[in-house]
């Protein structure tokens, strides 16, 4: 492990040329002004609007030491996105987010504030507690959000307020730990995460966080996704 504290995030993009590029500039302005070092490994699956075009363009603009591109060529899910970027991956942190803009990067300062307080090994924004909260959706989307949080909850008991979030912070060799035993590829992959780590003793804190709807483009959110989680939910619940 590097002596050095160095954050590497993963983000894995579909159709997000028109959010990445302030994305990544506040993720710049985020870590410079903490006076942190980082990385931002890119993994765009074949984006058909010109995502990995713009990535391009923001690498040169923030040097290739900042901005790490590793494409695929097809759209291959979101688990295999963070495996095959965490290979590539320097520091001895990892930050997991999403590329829409849903997650500001101004709570991963807070985040790290909260790992040091205790040597945690995993911290993970909630919605659902302290003034964390959901701007942007609509009463359906709020209700199946809360259902999915609650299902899960009752079925695994994870011991965490969102399992269905996707903003969090991870030491590097504990994600590589559990990534290594997790064999959900979809949107069930994040709750997995949290349920085998916590199944494997791993110290997990939690940090509020204001949940914004895509500024731009279409939620990927489906209902194949929806059945996929109830499935997924009842598969840990087998096998964990």
């Amino acid at each position: 492990m590097p002596s050095k504290t160095k954050y590497s995030v993963l983000l894995p993009t579909y159709n997000e040329r028109r959010n990445l590029p302030v994305l990544v500039w506040l993720l710049h302005r985020m870590f410079t002004e903490n006076k942190l070092d980082w990385e931002v490994i890119i993994v765009d699956d074949a984006s058909p609007d010109g995502t990995l075009e713009v990535a391009k363009q923001l690498q040169k603009l923030y040097t290739p030491q900042h901005i790490i591109l590793k494409p695929r060529a097809g759209k291959l899910g979101l688990g295999t996105a963070y495996v095959h970027g965490l290979k590539h991956a320097t520091g001895n942190f990892v930050v997991i987010m999403d590329a829409d803009f849903s997650h500001h990067p101004k709570f991963i300062a807070r985040m790290i504030e909260t790992q040091k307080t205790a040597d945690y090994d995993i911290v993970t924004g909630t919605r659902y507690a302290g003034d964390g909260g959901v701007y942007g959706w609509n009463l359906k989307r709020k209700i199946i959000s809360r259902g999915a949080n609650l299902f899960a909850d009752t079925a695994l008991r994870p011991g965490v307020s969102d399992l269905t979030g996707s903003f969090r912070l991870y030491k590097r060799a504990v994600l590589q730990d559990v990534i290594a035993v997790t064999e959900s590829k979809g949107y069930t992959f994040q709750m997995e995460l949290i349920v085998r780590a916590r199944r494997m003793g791993y110290r997990i804190a939690e940090v509020p966080i204001s949940f914004v709807d895509r500024v731009y483009g279409e939620s990927k959110l489906g209902q194949e996704e929806i059945v996929e989680y109830a499935k997924g939910v009842l598969t840990l619940c087998l096998k964990v």
